[in-house]
């Protein structure tokens, strides 16, 4: 594509020559879109939904961002959006999390309409965790500390500290550096305690946002690792936005592509790996 400005960003990684800048894969995104009616969401979360979203428009101040969407993940299974930026991707997770304004539709986990809970109560009472993609994790505090932040809403300091134990039981890498200041943290610890900090509500869904962000190739598969362990042993349903739109698919039962805060595509992440526009624009192929 010669005579393109170059100075803009890429989605996906790869030569200069190789990526398309974010507003040339945006448009060519909206080429692919498809209309994809909610009887398609619902088979590919098996008909039992655990989290549906309906028909939602959600923003920030009087913008709407998220136009008409609608999801569908059931129980124990994991789902990764992908798109180019400006998609509304993280605004869905913000939404499901209450940090949207909510203009229409809803949101519903385990049967319960959970649109209009506060980002507190979604936590407390409807077994909701937010892990954001920014390092959130206090660096002069102890990683003990830093995990009983995460207890913050149990209703007494017992059950805060019976959570923390059982996640200290189950990474035992974070038990041996419990008493040390989280600064002494590599990446991919840091992100193994920003994940844990989440456990100790005991959440049901855990919304991911670029789990991948900022960290060494090396570290990547083991944050990866963790998550699949969640899902797959601990029965957590995973909502993902991830970047690395390759490594989200290759691990998501499900991925929806979105464009211009609307669903573009939808399918299982192994079919959207295949798809050979999904694979120009996003995966660097």
């Amino acid at each position: 594509m010669a005579g393109r400005d170059r100075s803009k960003g890429g989605y996906h990684e790869g030569s200069v020559d190789t990526i398309l800048s974010v507003d040339a894969v945006a448009e060519e995104a909206g080429k692919i879109a498809e209309t994809i009616p909610v009887e398609r969401l619902e088979a590919l979360a098996g008909g039992e939904a655990f989290v549906s979203i309906d028909a939602l428009r959600a923003g920030y101040g009087r913008m709407e961002i998220l136009h008409d969407f609608s999801l569908r993940v059931a129980k124990g299974s994991s789902l990764c959006l992908i798109g180019p930026n400006g998609a509304g991707k993280s605004t869905v997770l913000h939404s499901i999390f209450g940090f949207t304004n909510i203009f229409a539709g809803s949101i519903r986990v385990g049967g319960k309409d959970v649109t209009r809970l506060s980002p507190s109560q979604k936590l407390r009472d409807a077994a909701i965790a937010y892990i954001l993609q920014d390092n959130s994790v206090f660096p002069d505090m102890s990683v003990e500390e830093n995990l009983l932040m995460g207890g913050f809403l149990k209703r007494a300091t017992r059950q805060a500290r019976q959570s923390a134990e059982k996640v200290f039981e189950k990474y035992p890498r974070l038990a041996e550096r419990r008493k040390q200041p989280a600064r002494v943290l590599s990446g991919g610890e840091r992100r193994l305690l920003e994940i844990s900090r989440a456990l100790v509500m005991e959440p049901d869904v855990l919304l991911v946002d670029e789990p991948s962000i900022g960290l060494e190739p090396r570290f990547i598969d083991m944050v990866f690792e963790i998550l699949a362990d969640l899902q797959h042993r601990d029965g957590k349903t995973i909502i993902m936005v991830e970047q690395n739109a390759k490594k989200g698919l290759e691990f998501a039962d499900i991925g929806y592509v979105l464009v211009s805060g609307e669903l573009a595509k939808a399918g299982p992440g192994s079919e959207l790996l295949s798809d050979p526009d999904v694979g120009r624009l996003f995966l660097g192929g």
